[in-house]
């Protein structure tokens, strides 16, 4: 059973699932949450697959206890009634959590897909690191994209034989959605409009960057643009609405800036693509940065994907107050680096990255179905 929420863990688990399927023996049941509610349906399709349950968890303003409250209780009989073997959860977000905690409620083992990624600080990303951090405490396996978050889980006291270097499956994810160009025609109008200029991409929604740190990161940026005429900002609004007031409250109506509808996961590549610069605080626009050979500025205190940082295509800007402005200030030096950056192999994982996590539960299941009948 894979329990997903949001439109990052659609898009890392559907290679997954593809592959699963494609096993004999093995039912796959799929649960969405719909904590991204309004985010979710664009990314159905990925799957290749029918979502089996929707459990509706999200409502307007509620705060993340009473998300994680919803979630598990309607999780639980989904679990009682489906009965599966292994549940699977990605990443960090609540619906993983609740995913974890869920199993371990109902003793169904738990195995959780990019395990081991750390900044060390408990209140950033808030709640993902310490939602990684619990989750890791109750999974039975744990599928860790690098051999440096391998490490992690072992200095942590996990078992060495629980702990499998896979890497992430977003690469085969990305790879597969680009042998396809998106034919989004909201995309193409954007492309159009923005020939002759060099297109800044933002996306931004943690939680621990509302209010001045959000403020003073959009005004950095409008200030950047109108003082270069040759550059864009191109804005996909997150829905959260804290996030969505902040950003037209500074941004509407500036020249050479566009606030567009969150996009489908092709289009979002496409213009990715397009960018001459990425500036963003998500950590999946960190493992695909790599891939697509765009320079990316992290708008984070720490980062839990130092790999991007080690290998050239992204920097941090948002250790200090001010540091997003000091670097597009240096005009010269931030063009020297964007033109340095490139494509290089992806330290997050690769095209197998999907069949090694398919093949570590297909065996975990096989050896579950060994220790079983060895009980008299």
């Amino acid at each position: 059973m894979f329990v997903v929420g949001t439109r990052p863990e659609l898009i890392k688990v559907a290679p997954v699932v593809r592959h699963l399927k494609g096993l004999e023996g093995i039912r796959v049941t799929i649960v969405s949450t719909t904590q991204q509610a309004d985010l979710m349906p664009a990314f159905h399709g990925l799957l290749d697959a029918e979502i089996d349950y929707q459990l509706g968890a999200m409502s307007a303003g509620q705060s993340i206890n009473a998300l994680l409250s919803r979630t598990l209780a309607a999780l639980d009989p989904v679990i009682a009634e489906v009965s599966p073997a292994l549940i699977v959860v990605q990443g960090d977000t609540t619906s993983a959590l609740a995913g974890a905690l869920a199993g371990q409620m109902r003793a169904v083992p738990v195995a959780h897909i990019e395990a081991g990624l750390r900044t060390g600080d408990p209140n950033s990303p808030f709640p993902e690191e310490m939602n990684r951090r619990l989750i890791s405490q109750l999974a039975s396996l744990h599928c860790a994209p690098t051999a440096q978050n391998r490490a992690t889980l072992l200095a942590e006291g996990i078992a060495a034989e629980r702990v499998l270097v896979t890497g992430n499956p977003v690469v085969a994810s990305l790879h597969g959605v680009l042998e396809e160009p998106s034919a989004c025609p909201k995309l193409k109008g954007l492309l159009k409009a923005l020939e002759g200029l060099k297109p800044i991409v933002l996306t931004t929604h943690r939680r621990e960057s509302f209010g001045a740190t959000l403020d003073r990161n959009l005004q950095t940026l409008r200030g950047f643009v109108a003082d270069n005429p040759d550059t864009a900002l191109v804005v996909p609004v997150h829905p959260n609405p804290t996030v969505k007031a902040a950003i037209e409250r500074v941004l509407s109506e500036c020249e050479r800036v566009f606030l567009i509808e969150p996009l489908d996961y092709a289009a979002f590549l496409g213009l990715l693509q397009a960018a001459w610069l990425i500036v963003s605080d998500s950590g999946g626009v960190q493992e695909e940065v790599a891939s697509l050979g765009k320079p990316l500025l992290v708008l984070r205190g720490k980062t839990e994907r130092p790999e991007a940082i080690e290998i050239g295509v992204a920097k941090m800007a948002g250790e200090w107050p001010g540091q997003l402005k000091e670097l597009l200030d240096d005009r010269d030096a931030l063009s020297r680096w964007i033109d340095s950056v490139e494509v290089v192999a992806n330290p997050f994982g690769d095209l197998e990255s999907p069949a090694r996590i398919a093949a570590a539960f297909a065996d975990f299941l096989s050896k579950q179905v060994d220790r079983a009948s060895l009980v008299p």
